[in-house]
């Protein structure tokens, strides 16, 4: 497998310029730009620029809005309902958190649930928002009906991802930010690009049984919540992943459980609408709702350099605190460029010409 290395901000350019020409509005390609490209600086390929052009096909769908009408159903002191007008969830979330923000510095804490939204990157993105403020930050959504939960055939749920991030006095803020399943679709890309099978317990077939094949999905096959089988706990993913429907959409009124719309433009949507679109649930919490800001920092210095400090099992492994990874990422790739797959590279190539605009 080969790459091309792209600079940070050319990337991040380029795709705020195919978000311009698809119609969002200044602001909104900016955003949408920022939290696309977020995901490969912090080494989460499957979310960045690799969907740049499933977005687009959404968009010829008719299925995003690039330029939304996003409005308050109904709000309390610290909650609210947010409709996103089918606009690019990379978008929707953040305005979802903002709110969640201004609410959180009212009354201690704002939490805002989100229909008629669609795909909003990575969730980590949006819980680190609060950061700046010196909040902790929660976010989550559903997803594409790819999981099939324990004992079942079935596909139910999506990967369902919860995103947590609290801020930190010496040390870099704790961020953690995982799918409630053994394995993101994403990652099952990448490794359809590669050619490669899966590690096992990753997928399962239409029947049920274990495999390893990377297109499986494509095959009447499902991904496995989080613990991959019920001897290893995958009941514990199953039941995070439908914890974060109930508060991304059945709080919202957005579309749940095999209901969701699904992220390729090509598969058909359900027949079947419950709701509006895909769901999210944003949250922010002011620290000093609780304690001062500073005595929690100094708490979380104390908690991070404990685990930096447990024993490693092997010399080749070292103990890492949740948002570890993405951060040693960001700062290579800062230094050095986002290494793209040639195909992902190509693909956008693909999109430059479509819409005009140089790559490079």
């Amino acid at each position: 497998m080969s790459y091309t290395v792209f600079d940070y901000a050319r990337l991040k350019k380029f795709t705020e310029e195919v978000f311009l020409k698809m119609g969002c509005p200044s602001q909104h390609a900016l955003m949408a730009a920022d939290a696309l490209v977020a995901a490969d600086l912090r080494g989460i390929d499957s979310h960045g620029v690799a969907r740049l052009s499933g977005y687009i096909r959404l968009w010829e769908a008719g299925r995003i809005n690039a330029n939304p009408t996003i409005r308050v159903l109904h709000q309390t002191p610290s909650t609210a309902v947010l409709d996103g007008d089918s606009g690019l969830g990379l978008v929707v979330a953040q305005e979802a958190m903002q709110i969640a923000i201004e609410k959180a510095k009212q009354v201690g804490t704002g939490w805002v649930s989100v229909q008629n939204s669609n795909h909003f990157g990575i969730a980590g993105y949006h819980a680190m928002m609060a950061l700046q403020q010196d909040m902790i930050g929660m976010a989550m959504t559903n997803a594409s009906p790819l999981v099939a939960p324990t004992f079942s055939s079935d596909k139910m749920l999506g990967t369902n991802p919860i995103a947590v991030a609290a801020p930190a006095g010496k040390q870099p803020p704790f961020v953690a930010d995982l799918a409630t399943t053994t394995a993101a679709n994403g990652k099952l890309e990448i490794l359809q690009r590669k050619g490669q099978g899966t590690p096992t317990g990753w997928v399962q077939d239409k029947e049920g049984a274990p495999c390893t094949d990377a297109h499986i999905l494509k095959k009447g096959g499902a991904l496995l919540p989080l613990g991959s089988d019920r001897e290893h706990g995958s009941h514990k993913g199953y039941a995070l992943g439908a914890v974060v429907d109930l508060f991304s959409a059945l709080l919202s009124g957005a579309n749940y459980a095999p209901w969701v719309p699904p992220f390729p433009a090509y598969v058909p949507m359900p027949t079947r609408q419950p709701g509006k679109g895909i769901g999210h649930f944003l949250g922010a919490l002011r620290i000093d709702a609780f304690r001062t800001a500073d005595e929690f920092k100094q708490s979380m210095d104390d908690w991070i350099e404990g685990f930096r400090n447990a024993s490693p099992i092997s010399e080749q492994e070292k103990v890492m605190v949740p948002g570890d990874p993405e951060r040693i990422a960001c700062d290579l790739r800062l230094a050095q460029g986002i290494p793209l797959e040639d195909s992902v590279a190509e693909d956008l190539r693909k999109v430059a010409a479509q819409f005009s605009l140089s790559l490079h």
